[in-house]
């Protein structure tokens, strides 16, 4: 844990600070974003809610309807919970914009483009780094696929 702290410190100091434009445009873009999700999410759980209430008052539904109804409420809860973890990452860029380390790479410390900032406001990694750390994630599947028993004696010997 010290040691992304002391990362981030250091790519703190070395990135340039963000010029006021370009801070007042990723905020703009950060707190539309933050209204939308809010607004999806509240919109999701009043749309649960007010199904929950229509199956009540029904109560007939057979074995088959009753399965594909918890299904669709299993589907909806999913949707909230990507949405609600969503806003919390767009809180927390939000923070980081305030804090002034907003937009710089927790990996490298580089500048993170304002290209792929548009597109995910809530980035951490600039590009390569996050590719990378995408390829070592896919390698570590792979890896644990192939040896299953080298991975649970790893997770064992780590306690």
């Amino acid at each position: 844990m010290k040691a992304t702290a002391k990362k981030v410190a250091v790519a703190s100091e070395r990135a340039a600070p963000m010029n006021e434009s370009r801070y007042d445009d990723l905020k703009r873009i950060l707190e539309e974003r933050k209204r939308e999700m809010l607004s999806e999410v509240q919109e999701k759980i009043r749309d649960v809610r007010a199904d929950g209430n229509i199956a009540k008052a029904s109560d007939v539904l057979d074995a088959g309807e009753s399965s594909e109804a918890d299904i669709q409420e299993d589907i909806e809860f999913a949707l909230i919970q990507m949405k609600a973890e969503t806003l919390n990452k767009i809180n927390e860029a939000l923070t980081r914009l305030e804090e002034g380390t907003y937009g710089n790479c927790f990996e490298c410390g580089a500048e993170i483009s304002e290209r792929r900032l548009r597109a995910l406001p809530f980035a951490v990694r600039c590009k390569d780094c996050e590719e990378a750390r995408e390829v070592a994630q896919e390698r570590a599947r792979l890896q644990a696929q192939r040896h299953p028993t080298s991975s649970l004696f790893l997770d064992f010997s780590s306690r």
